[in-house]
This record gives structure tokens, sequence and C-alpha cells, in this order.
């Protein structure tokens, strides 16, 4: 996050969204486009994650959360995955003051136990350092799926059932939700997939159940503060009933 990014503080109304989530897709095609390693784009993409950090920042949101390395992107090239991992770390190293110094609390959600103990060191010292703080909370999807998830929230249900803690007719949507990624944040309130494709990819399948979804054809490096602006004035003009209906439709004939 640098400051040359900033924006005026703008505070959306209660009624709008608290939650982001952002499928960072088009990297690799960025840099084809200009006859360059995947890595060059990858290094790009980092700087729209801080202005994506900054906007989130300015706007007063809850939370705001990436997608930068999914399970199935360990099926890659060897040598991109590790220029992705080298990449991890260089990126904590460099933005976490930044974080902190903007009230930023950092978390990386996904299975980090495949990270070399390197990445992992970097992880659990970025997020001890801003662990307390109260403004955007920033999570970084790594080595996460969707199912996994969900599997490893199942997981926890049965071993209470099996320590008889827990009664399987006890197993509901709540006892589930309390399991999962970010169970204590608010719910993802909009999904943006930069990219070109119209996919979820296996991200938040549980969380973004009642998300609206925005797909854009701008490739994540070139993802910039009117690009975001403009998928906020889309969410605007949303109805959403979280499957309900409106007025109208109740009295509908």
């Amino acid at each position: 996050m640098s400051s040359e990014n900033q924006q005026e503080p703008k505070a959306l109304p209660a009624s709008s969204l608290r939650h982001v989530a952002i499928i960072m897709d088009g990297n690799g095609r960025w840099a084809k486009n200009r006859g360059k390693l995947r890595i060059f784009g990858h290094q790009a993409g980092v700087k729209s994650v801080r202005r994506a950090v900054s906007f989130a920042v300015s706007h007063h949101f809850d939370a705001l959360t990436l997608y930068a390395f999914s399970s199935e992107n360990w099926n890659r090239p060897r040598q991109e995955v590790s220029a992705l991992m080298e990449l991890f770390v260089l990126a904590l190293d460099s933005e976490v003051k930044s974080l902190h110094k903007h009230n930023v609390r950092l978390r990386i959600i996904g299975d980090t136990s495949r990270f070399g103990m390197r990445l992992q060191e970097r992880i659990r010292r970025s997020e001890a350092l801003t662990c307390n703080n109260d403004g955007l909370t920033l999570n970084i999807a790594a080595n996460y799926g969707g199912r996994w998830d969900i599997i490893q929230g199942v997981r926890q249900l049965a071993a209470r059932v099996q320590e008889g803690i827990l009664r399987p007719d006890q197993i509901d949507e709540d006892a589930l939700c309390q399991l999962v990624c970010m169970n204590e944040l608010a719910p993802v309130d909009l999904v943006i997939r930069t990219g070109g494709e119209h996919r979820i990819s296996n991200f938040l399948l549980w969380q973004i159940a009642y998300a609206e979804l925005f797909f854009t054809d701008v490739l994540w490096p070139d993802f910039d503060d009117a690009v975001f602006e403009g998928a906020l004035n889309a969410f605007a003009q949303r109805e959403r009933r979280f499957g309900g209906t409106t007025p109208n439709d109740a009295n509908a004939s």
C-alpha cells in the first residue's frame, strides 16, 4: 500500500457491501501479450493488489479477500510455482509494515502447511504483527480451495460427534458455518473476477452462497480504481433478496 494510491475516505451507506472477494485472474495472459514470462505478470499483479487494498481502506470495507493461490495451482509448471512462492515471501516482507501502518489486519486462509518453512514463518510473523489492528481485514487465500474449506469443517464436526460432544441431529448450517474460514467476518457481499472468465474456480463455495457476482474482461494487472468503482456501481443496482421476494413479487397475481 503506497500513499500515492490513497483516495479521500468515502464511507459507503450502511446498507451497502462490507466484504468484497476478488478472483485475481489474467496475470499470465497480461505477460504473454507483452512477450514476457508469466512471472512478470504476477509481479505486475502485486501492484494491483496494493491498489485494491488502498481502495478498500479508503472506502471503509470491513474485509477484502483475494484469491492468490488455489490448491489446484500446484499443477502449474514447477518453475512458475517456485517463483510465485518467492514472490509471496517478498510481498509479505515489503508490504506488511505498510499494512500495519494503515491499521489493516492480515490473515492467510488456506492450508499453509504445504508451504516451505521460510514462507510459513513470514506468514506467522505478518499475522502476528497486524493481529490487533481493527481496520480492514485483508484475507489472502493461499493454497485454498472451497471444497477443502468445507471438508476441513466437516472433519471437525465428525470429530465432535465421535467424542460425544455433538449429536448428528445437531449438525446444521450454523454448526458448519462456525468452522469454515472467515466465519467471524461479515458475509461476502460481492465477488469480482477479472480476466474474462465466468466461473468461481472453487473459491469460497460456502461463503458466497448469496453474494453478487461481477465479471470483467480486464486482466488483473490492469485492474484499477475505475474498474473497482464500476463493480461497486453495478452492485448498487442489484436487488438482493437472499431467497425471499420483494413486496411487488408477493403481491403479484
